[in-house]
Order: structure tokens, then C-alpha cells, then sequence
């Protein structure tokens, strides 16, 4: 995957184009716990809770390692039924990103491209868990990045 902006006459002339390139894909980290094992008794209709989260952190140079965090769980009741982790880890060469894009980089294109792999693994353990397959629905990191951005200013405003 790659990414690249139309230069300017002065970024042109300075030779700064901006690029956002991915250069691997990799599951950095996964976990699946079912303290019980798949004994459903009954109806399941579990109550799944989601929770993403992003991280970035430099490899070297331009080349940055974005994280992303997906963790699943189901529970019958107040019992937990499974619980799953999955850290989908993605390189990628950002060059001449300003701040901002920078920050739209990690939380909204590279997230996205991340999600479907992460999507994938959560599934696969659930399944290989003995559980009833399990898909998880897309994610509009635009959204949620816009959101987090609203409350970071309201935060700052206080």
C-alpha cells in the first residue's frame, strides 16, 4: 500500500513529498482465554464488549511501528464466557507528514488497514476456541478519531 500526496511548487522544489507507505504486516501478540471452555447451556446471546486501541512507536528514521489492540469479550450473564486479544502490528514508512497528518496517519489510514487482519485472528481463535464464529463489525476509525479529537479539546478547554 502506498500513499502519496501531490507536491507543491515548494515542496516540489525541496524535494519533500509526502509518503505513507506500508512495508509489513505482522500479529505481534494474541491471547484467548475460556475459563469455563465453550460449555453454552441454552440460548447464546453473550454480551460482546469491544474495545480498540492504537498505538505508534518509531522503528528508525521514518519507518513506525502503529499497533493496534483489539480486544473482544463475551459474557453470559455475569459469567465470562471467552476472551480474546489480538495485537495486529503493521511498518510503515511516513515521510514528510506534517503533525496533523501524521496524526490521521496512525489513527485513521493504518488502523484501517490493520483492522481486517485483526478481524481475521479474533475470528480463527474464537472459532478454534469452540465457540459459534464470531465477526466482528467494520470500524470507522475516521469516527473515532474525530470523536478523540473533540475530547481532546474539551479536555483542554477545561
Amino acid at each position: 500500500m502506498s500513499i502519496e500526496a501531490p507536491q507543491s511548487n515548494t515542496e516540489a522544489a525541496a524535494g519533500a513529498g509526502i509518503t505513507l507507505t506500508m512495508q509489513a504486516v505482522y500479529l505481534k501478540d494474541c491471547s484467548f482465554e475460556a475459563p469455563q471452555g465453550p460449555r453454552i447451556t441454552g440460548e447464546w446471546s453473550p454480551q460482546i464488549g469491544l474495545d480498540i486501541n492504537t498505538s505508534v512507536s518509531n522503528i528508525s528514521g521514518d519507518l513506525h511501528e502503529v499497533l493496534l489492540t483489539v480486544t473482544v469479550s463475551a459474557k453470559q450473564g455475569e459469567q465470562t464466557m471467552f476472551l480474546a486479544e489480538v495485537k495486529q502490528a503493521g511498518a510503515f514508512l511516513m515521510q514528510n507528514l506534517a503533525e496533523p497528518d501524521f496524526r490521521r496517519a496512525v489513527g485513521v489510514v493504518c488502523p484501517g488497514v490493520l483492522f481486517p487482519y485483526a478481524r481475521a485472528v479474533v475470528s480463527h481463535l474464537v472459532s478454534q476456541g469452540g465457540f459459534p464464529q464470531l465477526l466482528l463489525p467494520p470500524v470507522n476509525f475516521e469516527m473515532l478519531f474525530t470523536a478523540g479529537g473533540a475530547q481532546t479539546t474539551d479536555a483542554a478547554k477545561n
